[in-house]
Formats: structure tokens, sequence, C-alpha cells
């Protein structure tokens, strides 16, 4: 540390220099800022944000009001368990469940819990469902261990709960007294999947969503709705079809407090449309239309509207280009009304009170970890934080929206991260690391992921592709993709880092491409299509066999090849072209392969297939297998590695 001193104008000051900090000291005249950004080139930046940092962040998944309005109820992860945390007068907060492990057990998960006004079910790790009383004491099964449970709802009476429930690959609709004192009656069954049961407020009607293969639920689904008979022996009557087909998806039925509405978000053209239906009249209203309200369903119990306690009023959420906004609506006036969410660029798991003005959710940004808030009145309150340390505001990186052409003059869309630090300069042009999200029906979003600021902070500018295929740009950009995966995502991603190369914007000779699961699909055609473009490959749990991911995979997309690549054995000539195993010896770039022992989606038999061939032909590799591990990271111990290999490999390669 040193002391210097200096005239700035007619003042004289007195200001200190330290190798890691910039100092302001007050004068008379204006505050000075005592030393500039020391210049080091990019890549190479010391960054306080450790993979320890990313490990030990505690991220919440879902949040929900108690039937009484008095309490919130979240459900946080703790490495690999799941904890369910509850919220007093929002003030005190306890842990709930200390045994069990939360966590929904149909397809990818989702749906892990719902509230009453004294006691919450949820969702066991193992698959049974538990009732355990806010006020206290062990939680109780409500199921034999046999099957996996998801989306537990609970009847305004509170004696029932419907529930999604899958068993050797026969999913159903069950229902269960919320007490577990008679067994539970598979209810309403004959279609390949079920999702968003819920009940009217006269307690013995019903909503859900069903569909069938090869159809995803963002494809073509159906809107049912029934009445239950017969209580010491429930049946269904009164079946009838609200809206949906196969080839029109419908989404999150609701019904009003008052029970005079059936609410639901349909996707009949190109955009979304929120739509309410009187049930005594049968009317219908479309409420919100020409936007993006929805997102893919690959997991149960999303939610991205809800009821006011009027009956008059609907909160929605609704995102544009990957940033989102808070509305309600009156339906007696038709105003429809921005809602003040402050910095917050990302809202989820949307949570209206039964009582009150106000409404829950998990919010975050770019800058801000996820957070569980109330909104009311244009007031914010912050409940939880996801990440205990924080992150200096200097070296988080805020996206900037992209578009770029295609030859075919196809127009994509991105998210760009400039690196970004509050100690150093950067001295050339940066690293690229370009970004492709799993799916392929997702999109990258400017929710916070704290593994930007890790890259950013060092020095990498990050490119998030939102390639063909993506959500949030409309139903013609999100069925683009099909019959061309594995040709249009990987020209997106070319151009893309075109793009930023003609922009100045990034070394040509230090990009690097990674994905996950369907991204890693992609990384690896790219570098087998396009060798020597890329400086190194990042590929987690990618999907290397095509013809194997269509016979080994889960029931809930047993079916999404015929869609997104084609029919077997019509299409085989397409699966061997754009399978990575068959062409693997083209990869002559180095590359990183993660994989976890546990994963029922992409087996590591297809991470170390391609292995093989990379110790065969001497390619450049490390190759990690991450024990109790499935699709995905969760134990702290793993994220933690993750990213110390993954810095380590970069450092080796690409710097």
């Amino acid at each position: 540390m040193e002391l210097h001193s200096g005239i700035f104008g007619s003042s004289y000051n007195l200001y200190i220099i330290s190798p890691s900090h910039n100092f302001r000291i007050k004068t008379k005249d204006k505050d000075v800022k005592t030393r500039d950004k020391i210049p080091v080139p990019y890549g190479h930046w010391e960054s306080v944000i450790s993979a320890m940092m990313l490990g030990d962040r505690k991220p919440v998944y879902d949040i929900q009001w108690t039937q009484d309005g008095n309490k919130l109820v979240w459900l946080e992860m703790r490495s690999n368990k799941g904890v369910l945390v509850c919220c007093r007068n929002n003030k005190t907060t306890f842990d709930l469940t200390k045994e069990q492990s939360v966590k929904g057990g149909v397809g990818y998960g989702g749906g892990d819990f719902t509230v009453a006004s004294n006691f919450v079910i949820f969702v066991e790790k193992d698959g049974r469902l538990f009732h355990k009383s806010l006020s206290g004491g062990l939680a109780k099964p409500l199921l034999p261990k046999s099957g996996f449970a998801a989306s537990p709802t609970v009847s305004k009476n509170e004696q029932w709960i419907l529930y999604v429930y899958t068993f050797k690959l026969i999913d159903t609709i069950a229902l269960v007294d919320s007490n577990g004192v008679l067994p539970p009656v598979r209810l309403i069954h004959g279609s390949d999947f079920y999702m968003q049961p819920v009940w009217h407020p006269d307690n013995e009607q019903v909503a859900w969503i069903e569909w069938d293969q090869p159809q995803m639920p963002w494809d073509g689904t159906r809107l049912k709705m029934a009445r239950i008979n017969n209580w010491a022996n429930p049946t269904i009557s009164e079946e009838q079809l609200i809206a949906g087909d196969t080839n029109i998806p419908v989404f999150q039925p609701l019904f009003s407090p008052n029970g005079k509405w059936l609410s639901y978000i349909i996707t009949d053209k190109e955009w979304d449309k929120l739509v309410i239906l009187n049930l005594r009249t049968n009317e219908r209203q479309v409420l919100v239309e020409d936007t993006t309200l929805t997102e893919p369903a690959w997991v149960q119990g999303i939610r991205v509207y809800g009821w006011g306690s009027d009956s008059d009023t609907l909160y929605y959420r609704k995102h544009e280009e990957g940033f989102a906004s808070l509305w309600k609506f009156s339906i007696k006036t038709g105003q429809n009304i921005k809602i003040k969410t402050d910095q917050y660029t990302w809202l989820s798991q949307i949570s209206v009170s039964p009582v009150k003005n106000a409404l829950a959710c998990i919010a975050s940004s770019s800058t801000v970890s996820d957070q569980v808030v109330t909104i009311g009145d244009d007031v914010c309150n912050i409940h939880y934080r996801s990440q205990s340390l924080v992150i200096p505001a200097s070296d988080l990186s805020s996206p900037k929206p992209i578009s770029w052409r295609t030859l075919s003059d196809e127009k994509i869309y991105g998210l760009y991260y400039p690196p970004v630090s509050g100690n150093f300069s950067g001295t050339g042009k940066p690293p690229a690391i370009i970004n492709i999200h799993s799916g392929p029906t997702g999109q990258h979003k400017t929710d916070f992921s704290p593994e930007i600021p890790f890259f950013t902070s060092r020095g990498y500018a990050c490119l998030f592709i939102n390639y063909r295929g993506s959500t949030g740009y409309g139903r013609s950009y999100m069925t683009a993709l099909r019959g061309h995966w594995g040709e249009y995502d990987v020209q997106d991603a070319i151009s893309g880092a075109e793009t930023l190369i003609n922009k100045g914007l990034v070394d040509p000779d230090r990009i690097v491409i990674k994905g996950s699961s369907a991204g890693g699909y992609t990384v690896l055609n790219a570098l087998i299509h396009r060798p020597g473009f890329f400086k190194a490959g990042l590929c987690l749990y990618g999907v290397t066999n095509l013809f194997d991911l269509a016979t080994d995979t889960h029931k809930f997309e047993e079916k999404y090849l015929d869609l997104m690549v084609g029919e077997l054995p019509k299409h085989h000539n397409r699966y061997r072209a754009w399978s990575p195993i068959f062409h693997a010896e083209k990869i002559n770039d180095p590359i990183a392969i993660f994989q976890g022992s546990e994963d029922k989606v992409v087996p590591k038999d297809q991470a170390e297939s391609i292995v093989k061939i990379l110790e065969h032909n001497h390619i450049p590799h490390i190759y990690r297998l991450y024990e109790g591990e499935g699709h995905g990271w969760r134990k702290m111990e793993t994220i933690i590695e993750f990213y110390e290999d993954v810095e380590k490999f970069l450092s080796d390669y690409v710097l």
C-alpha cells in the first residue's frame, strides 16, 4: 500500500493506492477515485467468486401461502436435500422437515408440496406423500412405498388430497384423505401423462391437464373438468373437455375463489392467451394475449399466475426476450396494470395471498441472487436469500439482448454478458464461453446464475444462445427445430460466436462451447462438424447416441425424438447422421466431459462411449464421473469439484 499526494485543480489531496482495492476519499470539491483498475489480460483476472461460493448456494424451488394467509412455506435445496421452511407473520422462520428429503418423483420432479391452513403435504424423495403439522411433530406418511407422487393439492375443506401418481410407467391422478385414514384411490386414468390438478371451492369439482405421447406438454394437451361422486368409493362423472388438443397446449388451470370462473393459459396460435371461462354461462373471455406467459413444463407444479382473493383480480407474469414483468388484470374494469418489482428481471412460482392484496414469488436478476419476496401495494419484502455470501456489485455482469441473422436470413436471439471486474481492466480481447441451454425446448433467461459471474469476473465473455427451438420467441420459433435437432442448434451456436467475433467483442482463438444434456449434444456435434472453430468444449451429461436415447430414457421423453428427429425406423439415417458417437473420431479439440453416475435420462454409458474414442485417438480431454449424482449436480461437494475442474481445464487448454 502506497501513500501519495497530488494536485487536482486547486485542491490538495491525499489518496491511497492498494494493489487489490480502489479507495475514495472526500475532497472539498468531489469524491476522487484513487486508482484505475489494474490492466490484466482477459481470462487471467483474479476473482473473489470461488467454487466454494457456488457450492454454498441454497436455491429455493417453490413458495406457497397457507390457506389462511398467515404463513409462507418454501422449499430450499441444501446440498442434495430438499428442506421445507415456514415463515410466520413475515418474521420467524423455522425448518418443517428434518428426517425426510422433499422432492417430487414424477418425471423431472417439481410439484413437491402443497399447504393448507395448519399443515403441509409434501412428497418425500422415496415417492411417498407425507402430512406434517405446521405446529410441529413428526411427519406422517399417507401412502405406502410404491410408485411416485407429485403435485399434491388440498381441497378447500382440507379433507382430501389430489395428486399425480406414477407406478410401473402408468400415470394417474389419485385421491387420498388428508389424514391417511382411507386407502388411496386412482381416480383419473387412461392418458399417458397428467399435471396440475386443482380443486373447485365446492370440494367436488376438479380440473386437470392431460396429454399423450408423442406430444410433450408444450406441444398439445387437454384441459379436463369433472365431478367426484360417492366419497365412500370415489369415482368421477360429468367429465368434459374444456380446451386443447394434440396441437394446442393448455397450461395451469385455476378456479376463482368464488367458484365462478375457470382460468387457463392456451397457445392456439403464435402466442399465449390468458382465458377465463364462466362456469355458469359457458362464455369465454381473453384477458391477455400476444405475449409469452408460460414456460415449458419440464417439471410439475409450475405457476405463472394466480387469482386474487376478490375473484376479480388476476396477477400474472409475462416475459419477453428473457426479461419478466409482473401485472394485474381486473375483470370488472378491464384495467391491466404493471406492478413495480424493483431490480428483479425474473420472477417464478407466483403464489397469491388468499386473504390480502399481496403475492409471493421467487425473484432474481443477473445481479441479485434468488430471493423469496412478497409484493403488495408496490412494497417488496425479502424473506430469504439463496446466496449466503455477497458478491461485489462491481463483479456482476448484466445481460445485453443480442440478435443476428443466419445465412438463410433467420433471426436468432441470445443474451450477452461482458467480462466485468471491480479490480481489473482487460488487455486484448476476452475469451468467450458460448452457452447452449438444455431441452432442447428451453430458454436462457435473465434469472440469477452464479456461474455467470464466476466466469465473467475472471475475464470471460459469455453468450447464451436461444437457438431455433427455444421458447419465448413465439410458437413458430419453438417448432423450427423439429426434424433439425443437431443441425440448426449447431448452426446458431457457431453463427452466434461469429457475431461476437465480427463485432470485435471476443478473441476468435479462445472460444469455448459449453452445454448440458441437449446442450451437451450440441457441444459434441459442434466439435464434430466444425473442428478447429472452438478452442475447447465443456460437455455435461450430453446425449451421444440418439438410438439409445430413444430406447433407454425415462417415460416422459421416450417419444420426444419422434418430433425432434423423426420416427424410427423411417428416419434412422437422420439418427445416425446426428448421433455424435458415430462421428466422434472427427473431434480434434480438447474437451471436458462430466457425468452423474445415477443419471436416468442420459445414462453414463453415453458419456463413456465417447470417452473411449477420445482415449483411443489421444485427444486432450478429462472425464469426471460424479458418484450419486443424476441429471445435474445437487451435492455441495460435486458443485465445488466441478467448477474447480472447469477452471483448471480452461487454464490448461484455453488461456
